[in-house]
């Protein structure tokens, strides 16, 4: 897609693809023909940027024809840089300018709180997001009201564009951060399906407090070039680059 398309983010793409593709096909209750139905779980993609992975999730999932993949970031196509609840079934709030996701999820948690409604509100977020004031806002707020019903991701790849977060805006110690909110925390390894699964599981318990999952993870997963590097946050692969992160994607599903 993002070679078709000449631009993308690749890099955090692949870092949260595990985390996305564990959440619409094992944990989100949903109906693709009923989008907007009341019961639904509500997702939210705070970090805006990483339309590839969630795109691919939606149309695996059922919103939209795969067929529409090929579209993407192209004119006048729904598929764009950030994703748009006018434009496609499954998105639930606009996001892109970083900072935004989460207070809007809180506000979410918050209605389902008041309406004692039984869905649940999962959140992904960036860690160089984190550097946004308005999400320890609403990470405040969401511990004060204890809110059960909300589960943050935090995609923590270590890596914002252009710089490693630590040498950025320093964001440890990370769970003792959300915990001081009054948050449940939980660390695993992002790409490890059974741990995210578990961790999910566990989410969906019955709570008084809302959880944070902190996923460990590698920018540009599974690209050899990609992995751990801050200038794959966007960029296009030329021609040598894409086959061989086919070749090595490909290796790492049947290994």
């Amino acid at each position: 897609m993002i070679v078709a398309a000449g631009q993308g983010h690749p890099g955090g793409d692949l870092s949260a693809t595990d985390i996305v593709a564990a959440l619409y096909f094992d944990i989100l209750r949903f109906d693709p023909t009923a989008p907007l139905a009341p019961s639904r779980d509500r997702f939210i993609l705070s970090k805006g940027h990483c339309t590839g992975a969630l795109y691919t999730a939606l149309a695996g999932a059922g919103f939209f024809p795969e067929a529409d993949l090929d579209t993407y970031l192209q004119p006048g196509s729904r598929l764009n840089g950030h994703p748009n609840r006018t434009y496609l079934p499954g998105v639930e709030t606009n996001t892109g300018p970083l900072g935004h996701g989460l207070p809007v999820g809180v506000g979410i948690a918050v209605a389902g709180q008041i309406d004692n409604a039984d869905y649940r509100v999962f959140v992904l977020t960036g860690d160089g997001e984190l550097q946004e004031g308005s999400m320890w806002e609403a990470a405040m707020f969401a511990g004060h009201r204890g809110l059960g019903n909300l589960t943050v991701i935090v995609d923590r790849n270590r890596l914002q564009q252009g710089a490693r977060t630590e040498d950025t805006n320093s964001l440890e110690p990370l769970g003792g951060k959300w915990a001081s909110f009054g948050w449940q925390v939980v660390e695993v390894d992002g790409h490890d399906h059974a741990a995210l699964l578990a961790a999910f599981d566990d989410a969906c318990a019955p709570r008084n407090q809302p959880r944070v999952i902190i996923a460990n993870t590698i920018k540009g997963k599974g690209v050899s070039f990609m992995e751990n590097q801050a200038g794959w946050h966007h960029g296009v692969p030329n021609p040598e680059q894409y086959q061989q992160a086919l070749a090595e994607l490909e290796a790492e599903i049947h290994a």
